[in-house]
């Protein structure tokens, strides 16, 4: 339960209290953010099906949909890709970098890769939602799971944090790589049995917020908490790209 409440109460609004701040808790609670994923995707889902039943076209249920999970994080993780476009698109050194990334404000790097990322959103989710409510219901549940597993890796030994404080410093490195190649395979198999396309969208969602977590590695040194955003929205909108595909 420390687990739950930890990822519940991180990478949500909900009303959950973290009863724990320590590592183990932490590593329990990375373990498990696919879970809050889960809840997250299926409120989205919801909210996006009702809507279609109620007669709504399929552009205001993606739009709904995506606005879901913004707002059940308080818009963190479009917050956290913001400041990471900003501090990689600055091209100064690591320590100013992540000064830019701290500052309240966002740059021109950040405004545009929120807004093509919210439209690629919104794209996908409109045409899987004109196709048919379940495959709109199917596309906002995956995606938002697939941003949370993308977490789970990111936490895994061998990636360090960038700074000695906030959430990067607090979940860096608490999750074993097996532990995390174990929660990565259980949450393909179980995707595979509703599509085999959403099963790769959840491996490609992945890779690509890989390669983003390799470059703020390499960047910034480690792990903050806006690179864990930045890296759920890119895992995300990916997955939902390869969702539309085909």
């Amino acid at each position: 339960m420390d687990g739950i409440r930890f990822a519940f109460g991180t990478l949500t609004v909900l009303p959950v209290k973290v009863t724990r701040w320590d590592r183990a808790a932490a590593r329990l609670g990375m373990l498990c953010a696919p879970l809050a994923g889960l809840v997250v995707g299926l409120a989205a889902a919801a909210v996006g099906v009702a809507l279609t039943f109620l007669g709504a076209n399929a552009l205001l249920a993606a739009v709904a949909a995506v606005a879901v999970p913004a707002a059940l994080t308080r818009g963190l993780h479009l917050d956290g890709l913001a400041d990471v476009a900003d501090g990689l698109g600055s091209g100064k050194p690591a320590e100013d970098a992540l000064r830019i990334m701290k500052q309240s404000d966002i740059g021109p790097f950040g405004v545009v890769t929120l807004v093509l990322a919210l439209l690629a959103q919104v794209a996908v989710l409109a045409d899987q939602f004109g196709q048919s409510w379940w495959r709109g219901a199917l596309a906002a549940t995956v995606s938002a799971v697939t941003a949370r597993l993308a977490l789970t890796f990111a936490s895994r030994t061998g990636v360090p944090a960038a700074r000695p404080e906030g959430l990067g410093a607090a979940v860096a490195e608490t999750v074993s790589r097996r532990a995390a190649l174990i929660t990565g395979a259980v949450v393909v198999a179980v995707t595979a049995t509703l599509s085999l396309q959403a099963a790769a969208a959840v491996v490609l969602g992945c890779a690509a917020a890989e390669l983003l977590l390799r470059r703020c590695v390499s960047r910034f040194g480690g792990v903050t908490g806006d690179v864990f955003g930045a890296l759920a929205e890119t895992a995300a909108t990916t997955s939902l790209v390869i969702l539309t595909l085909g």
